[in-house]
């Protein structure tokens, strides 16, 4: 197992029935990779969170605009989402438009999305 102390523990983001959240952690816990699982829905997401994540990853990458949740909103609702104060406001109240997975190091640095290289690559880089 990667060894991190809780302080720098890594900190997985996303819904827990989401496929691709079960995928990554599936590969996480196969790595013997430590890690927290964050559920928007369960355990809730603040707007300074948001907001740091914001401005490390950029408001239009994290808006996912091929979800359900998303085809699910009004014409109106889709247009009126064009900057990130109407971003941060919609994905406050609507966890689940959130791309996921998000994995942080706790120290800066994110990883949005879930496949093996990018992974692997993140790992390699943010672990001792």
């Amino acid at each position: 197992m990667i060894n991190q102390d809780s302080k720098n523990l890594l900190k997985l983001y996303g819904i827990k029935n989401c496929d691709t959240i079960k995928k990554a952690r599936r590969w996480l816990e196969e790595q013997g990779v430590a890690y927290q699982f964050h559920d928007y829905r369960a355990d809730g997401l603040s707007e300074q969170q948001l907001r740091d994540f914001v401005e490390r990853l950029g408001w239009q990458p994290l808006l996912n605009t091929r979800g359900t949740t998303w085809r699910k909103l009004d014409e109106a609702q889709r247009n009126a989402c064009d900057n990130a104060e109407a971003a941060i406001a919609l994905m406050l109240t609507q966890p689940a438009i959130i791309k996921r997975p998000l994995l942080d190091d706790g120290n800066g640095h994110a990883l949005l999305g879930f496949s093996i290289d990018s992974y692997q690559q993140f790992l390699a880089e943010v672990t001792p």
